[in-house]
């Protein structure tokens, strides 16, 4: 990996710090070339300009949280699968030092399968890099967190699982994640039972011992099957089912659930959270997610630009405990909790066990 701490300390020279700022972005071609960040964004999009405008707030909390050598400018498109590969040369016509983005999985897909890579670059969802050596992800993927309810329910003694899940696409994929992790950590399935707003199906599940429950299911869908759980089965699922602390009502109505989510949500008193505000605006939970994975870029990217990697991980971020693999993942481990009496409480992490071979 190409080192550019000293080109970072040269750039800190020449250029007064201060506090950060996003630019306006200029018509195309008018832009005038100077060492900048970018952040590639499809705030023009109508299905992702809403989160991308909350993925920038978190980005410039966080940067705006130090001095900075340079200003952040923002580059707009509307489909990042067409725009992303002209607008990410364009950055970098333009005077780019590092680049963060782009936010949706085809337009990273997109950016990944294109050459010219040549500046640090955080893409702000899961990928492969094949050739991009400059080129690395960092998402809020929800199938690692079904990954490690998995490793949680195993660390706890549990054995056998019955996964509950429903014919939405995420569903799926989390149904699949937990499976495959449930089997290399050495576990049984006893049951996979597919919900069709029809309870019958949730009769006389296995009561066997070392049983549990995995619900691969959002929020309003997990409250309408949770009822119907054998009370007697430990029941385990993602941040999906957590609609934050305020929602009580349907909390009680997934009293002892285990789930893992973000310190963002479930620690705002942790010092590592504490030190960055909140958005003026109050977000609902979907986007709070959103705002801290905004945070947490901004800093792994300043991790990218001093190049140390070594040193500043893995980060105590406000969306877990972030590594990096050889793979140029990002891997973010979120926080265990149990709901109780309408409220999350926090869980210690239990041992880890190790995968079966």
């Amino acid at each position: 990996m190409h080192r550019i701490l000293s080109w970072f300390l040269l750039t800190a020279a020449l250029y007064v710090s201060g506090p950060a700022y996003a630019t306006d972005e200029p018509p195309a071609g008018a832009e005038k070339p100077a060492p900048h960040i970018a952040l590639l964004l499809p705030l023009k999009s109508a299905v992702f300009g809403r989160a991308a405008e909350v993925v920038q707030q978190g980005f410039m909390a966080a940067a705006n949280n130090q001095p900075l050598p340079m200003p952040i400018r923002v580059y707009e498109c509307s489909d990042e699968s067409k725009d992303i590969t002209a607008l990410y040369q364009r950055a970098i016509a333009n005077g780019a030092r590092a680049v963060a983005g782009p936010l949706t999985r085809d337009g990273v897909a997109a950016l990944a399968a294109s050459t010219g890579i040549s500046v640090p670059t955080l893409a702000l969802n899961t990928g492969e890099a094949k050739d991009a050596d400059k080129l690395y992800f960092f998402g809020l993927s929800a199938e690692a967190e079904a990954r490690q309810a998995a490793q949680l329910a195993i660390a706890a003694g549990l054995s056998n699982a019955i996964i509950v899940s429903t014919d939405t696409p995420l569903s799926m994929r989390l149904s699949q994640a937990f499976a495959e992790e449930w089997g290399i950590m050495g576990g049984s399935i006893a049951a996979k039972i597919l919900y069709h707003d029809d309870p019958e199906v949730l009769a006389d599940l296995p009561e066997d011992p070392g049983t549990m429950v995995f619900l691969a299911a959002d929020t309003k869908t997990a409250r309408m099957i949770h009822p119907y759980l054998n009370i007697a089965l430990p029941v385990y699922a993602t941040s999906q089912l957590f609609n934050g602390n305020t929602d009580t009502l349907t909390n009680f109505d997934l009293n002892n659930t285990h789930f893992v989510d973000m310190p963002w949500l479930l620690q705002p008193d942790h010092p590592a959270v504490m030190v960055y505000p909140r958005a003026n605006v109050p977000l609902e939970t979907d986007m709070e997610r959103l705002y801290a994975l905004g945070i947490d870029a901004f800093r792994l990217l300043q991790i990218m630009l001093e190049d140390t990697y070594r040193t500043a991980l893995p980060l105590d971020g406000v969306t877990g405990l972030i590594r990096l693999n050889r793979n140029h993942q990002f891997q973010r481990e979120a926080i265990p909790a149990v709901i109780k009496q309408g409220h999350s409480q926090l869980l210690e992490p239990p041992s880890a066990v190790p995968r079966k071979p």
